[in-house]
C-alpha cells in the first residue's frame, strides 16, 4: 500500500472497514511505499479508542544504533502513535545485528516500540539473534504457505520451541495458490473459498499467525471469513497430500 495517489482512497477505506470487522492486527514497513502505508495506516486508526496492534519494520540499511532509532521516529511521526507494538528488522544486512538489537533494547526501554523481532530469518540466523537479543526476539516475520512450506522443516520447530510465533506473510502466495485446482476443489468441498481455505490452513499450525494484504472491502471480507472454517482431519490430509511438507532442508524464500 501507499505506492500510488490513485489507489489511497481504497486502500485507506479497506483498512478502516477491517478495523470495523475486528482484524486484530496491521503490518506494515517504511519500505512499503518509502512511508506511504505508514501514513495509510495513521490515517486509518487516528482517533481510534482501540487501535489494533500495528507492526512495522526497519530497512536494514538504516538498521544501525542510531539508524534504527532515527527510522523508529519517523515510522511513529508517520502513523501519529507513540508506541509501535511490534518493531522488526526487515530482513539481515546492512548494520551488524549486534547494533540492530542494542537499538531495539533502547527503543523498548524508551517506551516507543513494546516488543521486536525480525523478519526473513532462518534457522541459522535466528540462532544468532538468540545470542543476542536476551530472549526477547518477539517474532519472525517469513514466507510460508501451503505451497512455501519449507520453514517447517527445521525454522517453525526451533521457533515453537522458543515460543516465538512466526509471522507468515504472502498466505496465498501473491495469488498463485488461488490458481491451483486442487485447493479450488478442496474449498468446494469445505464450502469456502480458496483464499479461505489457504488462510484457515495456515491459522491451524500452531504458532503461526498470518497477515494476508487486502486492499479492497470485499477481499477484506473473504478473507475475515477464514475465522469460521472448520478443517476436518481428511480435508488436512487431502492438503498434505496436494501440498506435501518438506522432506529435508529448503533454503528461505524471500518475496
Amino acid at each position: 500500500m501507499g505506492e500510488s495517489g490513485r489507489r489511497r482512497a481504497d486502500e485507506l477505506d479497506a483498512l478502516k472497514y477491517g478495523i470495523e470487522l475486528g482484524y486484530p492486527m496491521i503490518d506494515t514497513a517504511e519500505m512499503y511505499g518509502e512511508g506511504g502505508a505508514e501514513e495509510i495506516v495513521g490515517e486509518a486508526i487516528k482517533g481510534k479508542a482501540k487501535r489494533p496492534y500495528t507492526v512495522s519494520k526497519v530497512y536494514p540499511h538504516n538498521a544501525s544504533r542510531a539508524g534504527t532509532v532515527a527510522a523508529c521516529e519517523r515510522s511513529l511521526k508517520r502513523m501519529g502513535i507513540d508506541r509501535i507494538d511490534l518493531y522488526l528488522l526487515h530482513w539481515r544486512g546492512g548494520a551488524r545485528l549486534a547494533e540492530t538489537f542494542e537499538a531495539f533494547h533502547r527503543l523498548r526501554e524508551a517506551g516507543k516500540i513494546a516488543d521486536f523481532g525480525v523478519s526473513n530469518f532462518d534457522r541459522a540466523d535466528m540462532e544468532d539473534a538468540a545470542r543476542l537479543d536476551k530472549g526477547l526476539t518477539g517474532s519472525n516475520q517469513v514466507l510460508y504457505c501451503l505451497s512455501r512450506r519449507g520453514p517447517e522443516f527445521d525454522l517453525l520447530p526451533l521457533m515453537r520451541k522458543r515460543s516465538i510465533p512466526l509471522m507468515a506473510y504472502s498466505p496465498l502466495d501473491q495469488g498463485g495458490l488461488l490458481r491451483k485446482p486442487a485447493l479450488k476443489k478442496l474449498a468446494d468441498e469445505v464450502g469456502c473459498t480458496p483464499a479461505q481455505l489457504a488462510l484457515a490452513w495456515v491459522l491451524a499450525q500452531p504458532g503461526v499467525v498470518t497477515i494476508p494484504k487486502s486492499s479492497s472491502r470485499e477481499r477484506v471480507k473473504e478473507n475475515f471469513g477464514a475465522l469460521e472454517v472448520k478443517l476436518s482431519p481428511k480435508i488436512l490430509a487431502d492438503l498434505d497430500r496436494a501440498f506435501p511438507p518438506p522432506k529435508g532442508k529448503q533454503p528461505l524464500e524471500m518475496l
